[in-house]
C-alpha cells in the first residue's frame, strides 16, 4: 500500500514538474480573474480564442518541423508577407493610393489560394535546403527568415496597406452558430492535423523520423520528401494565418506577425512538442498556445509594463525547453 502511494505520489510530482508553467499560468489567470472580474468576461474571452486560434495554426504548421527535430524561424516575417499579399489582393477597387491601380478586387477564397500557394513555395524552397543541402534547419529557415523579410521591404516599399473590401474582413467579424468563424477555421485546421498526424502514413513517418532519422532511413522511410511535405505545409500554414490576421487587423505592414515563430515555438513547447524529436500532439499544441496566450492578457489586466512583458515571455521561453531537455535527459 504504501509502495502505491508512494508511486502515485512520484507522478504527481513529475506531473507537477513536467507542466509547472502550465500549473504557474493557470494559477495566475485565475488570481487576475478574481482580482478583475472583466478578465473572464464574454468579451475578453471571444478576443483570447480569436487571437488563439491565429497562432494555433501557426503553432500547429511548426509542430511538425518540430517534432523532426527541426525548426522554422522564417514562420513570423511569412505570416506577414502572406498577410501584405492578402492585403494587397483584397483592397477595394476604388481604395485610395491602391497598391495596383488596376487590379480588381478579388474574390476571398482566390485570396486564401493564391497567398497559401506562394507561400507554399517559401516552404518548398526550405525543405529542399534542409533536405537535399543538408543545412541545418535552424539555419536554413532563419536565412529564409531574411529573405523574406527583404522582398517584403521590397515589395511594399515598406508601406502599409489597408481599404480593404468587406468580404474579406468579415472573416474576422461574422459568427457561425454563434461562435466567429476564425475559430471554426482554427477548429478545422486542427482536425485536418490530428487526422494528418494519427491516422496517415505521412504521421508515422514524422514521429519516426524525429524518433530516430537512421532508423527511419533505414525501415525505407522516404525523409528527404517527407521533411519536404512538412516544411511546406508548415509554410502554407503561415500563410494562412497571415490572411486570418490581415482580415482580424483590417490591414498589414512589414512588421505584422514580427516574432509570432518564437511565440508558437514556446507554446508548441509548453504544450508537449519536444525540442529533441518524436513528440508531440495536437491538443497539446492547444493548450500550449492557450496557456502563452492567457499570460499575455493576464500581464496586461495586470497592467505590467508591455517592456517586462517581453522580459516575462523570453524567461518562459527559456524555462518552457529547460523543462523538455530535464524530461529528455530523465528519459535517456
Amino acid at each position: 500500500m504504501e509502495a502505491t502511494k508512494k508511486s502515485t505520489g512520484q507522478i504527481i510530482k513529475s506531473w507537477l514538474g513536467n507542466n509547472a508553467i502550465i500549473v504557474l499560468m493557470v494559477l495566475v489567470s485565475i488570481i487576475v480573474g478574481i482580482i478583475h472580474p472583466n478578465f473572464f468576461g464574454p468579451t475578453n474571452i471571444i478576443n483570447l480564442l480569436k487571437n488563439v486560434s491565429i497562432r494555433y495554426i501557426i503553432a500547429l504548421g511548426i509542430s511538425g518541423c518540430l517534432i523532426t527535430t527541426g525548426n522554422d524561424l522564417s514562420a513570423g516575417r511569412l505570416a506577414g508577407f502572406a498577410a501584405c499579399l492578402a492585403c494587397i489582393f483584397a483592397q477595394n477597387a476604388d481604395a485610395p493610393n491602391k497598391f495596383y491601380p488596376g487590379l480588381p478586387t478579388l474574390p476571398t477564397p482566390v485570396v486564401f489560394i493564391l497567398v497559401m500557394a506562394i507561400c507554399a513555395v517559401v516552404g518548398l524552397c526550405n525543405g529542399l535546403v534542409v533536405s537535399y543541402l543538408r543545412v541545418q534547419p535552424f539555419i536554413a529557415t532563419l536565412g529564409m527568415q531574411q529573405v523574406v523579410y527583404g522582398i517584403c521591404l521590397v515589395y511594399t516599399g515598406g508601406t502599409p496597406i489597408g481599404s480593404l473590401n468587406s468580404g474579406f474582413t468579415s472573416i474576422a467579424i461574422d459568427s457561425f452558430l454563434g461562435i466567429p468563424i476564425l475559430i471554426w477555421i482554427a477548429v478545422i485546421v486542427a482536425v485536418f492535423f490530428w487526422f494528418l498526424y494519427n491516422k496517415t502514413r505521412h504521421g508515422k513517418y514524422m514521429y519516426a523520423i524525429g524518433g530516430n532519422e537512421s532508423a527511419a532511413e533505414v525501415a525505407g522511410v522516404n525523409v528527404a520528401a517527407t521533411k519536404i511535405r512538412i516544411y511546406a505545409l508548415a509554410s502554407c500554414m503561415f500563410g494562412l494565418a497571415g490572411c486570418l490576421l490581415a482580415a482580424k487587423s483590417g490591414g498589414a505592414s512589414v512588421n505584422t506577425a514580427q516574432s509570432y515563430e518564437l511565440d508558437a515555438i514556446a507554446a508548441a513547447t509548453i504544450g508537449g512538442v519536444s525540442t529533441t524529436g518524436g513528440v508531440g500532439t495536437v491538443p497539446g499544441i492547444l493548450v500550449g498556445v492557450l496557456v502563452f496566450e492567457l499570460m499575455k492578457v493576464a500581464l496586461q489586466f495586470m497592467n505590467v509594463n508591455s517592456s517586462y512583458t517581453y522580459i516575462v515571455q523570453g524567461l518562459v521561453i527559456i524555462l518552457a525547453v529547460a523543462i523538455d531537455i530535464r524530461k529528455y535527459l530523465a528519459k535517456k
